[in-house]
C-alpha cells in the first residue's frame, strides 16, 4: 500500500477544493485505520468552507461521516478487528479524523461495526446526525452546551420510560431530526409532535412521529396547534432547523421550567434567555467532545445493535457520482437544500 492517499483539501475561507495527494496515518494505541468506501455529506462541511467555522488550521480537510473497513488495528484495540466493516465520525478535537479523503485513523471506542442489514453507503451517513439527535436527548446538561440528561434506551428501563410525556422536534425531516424521532419513539414519548413538508408526512409518521405540522404554516401559530394537540404542558422540544424563527417559536410553546435544544448557535431573543425561566442549550454531535464522551461512548456501544434490529433505520440516500472530485458541487446542492436525504460520495471512485 502506498503511503499517500487522494484528499480533497480547502486552503482558505471560500476558496475551491482541490484534489491532493497527503500521507496515509499509522494508527497508534487504541486506534484503527479505515480504508473509507462511503462518504456521508453534512451541512457543517460547507459550513466550514464557506464561513471558516471551527476550522483550527489552514490548509484543512472537512468532512464527518464515514463508513469502510479496517485495514491495520493498534495495540489494545478490542472492539473491532482487521476486515471488519465500520463507521465512525470526524472530530473537531482531532482534525487528521476528517473524511474527505481515502483513509482515516480514528479511536476505536468511537467506531461501531456496521450490520449486515446496512450498506457502507447508508452507514456513512448515520454517525454524525445519529450522535447529535441522542445527544440532544440523552446527554448531560453541561451548559451552554448538553441535552436534557433523559434516561436512554438502552439503559435498564429506558424503553418507554416518558409514555405520555409530549415532545416537539422542528424540523423532523432533516437527518438529525429523523434520528430524533425514532429516539423519541424508543423512550416512549407520546404525542411526538414535528415540522416538515407535507410531503415527508407519511415518511415521518412511520418513523414514529404522531403529528406532523406543515412547515409552511406561520410560525406564530406553532405553540397553538402544539397544545391542541398535546393536551397537557409541554416539557421538551427539540429544534433541529435553529433559525432566529423556529428557535423563538419552539421557546414560547414550552411550558415554564421546559426544556430546549438547538443544533447552531442561540438566536433566541436575549431577554428571554436572560430570565432563566427555561433550560436552553446547544447540542454537540461531535462524539468526541470531552462533556459527551461518556454518552458518547454508551451510544457507539449500541449503535450497531440499534440499526442491526431496525429499532434505529438510516436516512434514504443518494449516491453522487464523481468519488471526491463531485464533493464541491455536492456541497453547494446541500447548501441549497436537501429534503429527507444524504449525499454519499465514493472516494474510490475518484480519477
Amino acid at each position: 500500500m502506498s503511503n499517500k492517499q487522494k484528499a480533497i483539501v480547502c486552503h482558505e475561507v471560500g476558496s475551491d477544493l482541490s484534489l491532493e495527494l497527503i500521507d496515509i496515518p499509522e494508527p497508534g494505541p487504541n486506534e484503527v485505520l479505515v480504508k473509507l468506501h462511503a462518504i456521508g455529506l453534512n451541512s457543517l462541511d460547507w459550513l466550514m468552507r464557506e464561513r471558516g467555522s471551527f476550522v483550527k488550521e489552514w490548509p484543512a480537510v472537512f468532512g464527518f461521516d464515514a463508513a469502510g473497513t479496517v485495514v491495520k488495528a493498534g495495540e489494545a484495540v478490542t472492539n473491532v478487528a482487521v476486515g471488519d466493516r465500520v463507521m465512525h465520525s470526524g472530530t473537531l478535537e482531532e482534525p487528521q479524523v476528517f473524511t474527505f479523503k481515502e483513509y482515516t485513523v480514528i479511536r476505536s471506542d468511537f467506531v461501531a461495526q456496521v450490520p449486515a442489514n446496512i450498506t457502507l453507503d447508508e452507514a456513512s451517513t448515520i454517525p454524525l446526525a445519529l450522535a447529535t439527535g441522542a445527544f440532544a436527548l440523552y446527554d448531560s446538561k453541561h451548559p451552554p452546551r448538553g441535552g436534557f440528561a433523559l434516561t436512554p434506551p438502552w439503559e435498564a428501563n429506558g424503553r418507554g420510560k416518558y409514555v405520555g410525556e409530549p415532545i416537539v422536534i422542528v424540523g423532523g425531516a432533516s437527518s438529525v431530526g429523523q434520528f430524533a424521532i425514532q429516539f423519541a419513539r424508543l423512550s416512549g414519548f407520546s404525542p411526538i409532535i414535528t415540522t416538515a413538508s407535507k410531503h415527508n408526512e407519511a415518511y415521518l409518521e412511520s418513523l414514529g412521529a404522531t403529528h406532523v405540522i406543515d412547515r409552511a404554516l406561520p410560525l406564530a401559530d406553532l405553540a397553538m396547534r402544539v397544545a391542541a394537540i398535546a393536551g397537557r404542558p409541554v416539557l421538551y422540544a427539540f429544534d433541529a432547523v435553529s433559525t432566529p424563527e423556529t428557535q423563538n417559536a419552539a421557546y414560547d410553546l414550552l411550558a415554564p421550567a421546559g426544556n430546549l435544544i438547538v443544533d447552531r448557535r442561540f438566536e433566541i431573543e436575549e431577554a428571554k434567555l436572560a430570565s432563566g425561566e427555561k433550560y436552553v442549550a446547544l447540542v454537540s454531535g461531535d462524539a468526541q467532545n470531552l462533556p459527551s464522551r461518556p454518552c458518547a461512548t454508551a451510544l457507539y456501544a449500541h449503535m450497531t445493535e440499534l440499526l442491526a434490529t431496525g429499532d434505529i433505520k438510516p436516512n434514504r440516500i443518494e449516491v453522487v457520482p464523481g468519488g471526491l472530485l463531485a464533493v464541491q458541487a455536492a456541497l453547494s446542492r446541500l447548501k441549497e437544500g436537501v429534503s429527507a436525504l444524504k449525499l454519499v460520495i465514493r472516494p474510490q471512485e475518484t480519477l
